[in-house]
């Protein structure tokens, strides 16, 4: 089956606020603000505040550094 790239279909949108969603928690639990974040992995603030948003998607290299930052599991981010 092939998926329409534009417009996405809803329960893409969906998914993409329920990572960004699952960012912001992890974010909070490490009480870390998003410039704190944004600096441990080498982003700018207003990059992390899109991910959270869903304005942006972070690319598995992001997710990869959240992850480690956040002292999350990656499944934990994007499940």
């Amino acid at each position: 089956m092939r998926v329409p790239r534009d417009p996405l279909p809803e329960w893409v949108l969906t998914r993409q606020r329920e990572v960004g969603e699952r960012i912001r928690c992890a974010r909070r639990d490490a009480c870390l603000s998003q410039v704190a974040l944004a600096e441990r992995i080498g982003r700018d603030h207003k990059t992390v505040h899109r991910w959270e948003t869903a304005s942006t998607v972070p690319s598995l290299v992001d997710l990869l550094l959240l992850a480690d930052v956040l002292g999350v599991p990656l499944p934990d981010l994007v499940r």
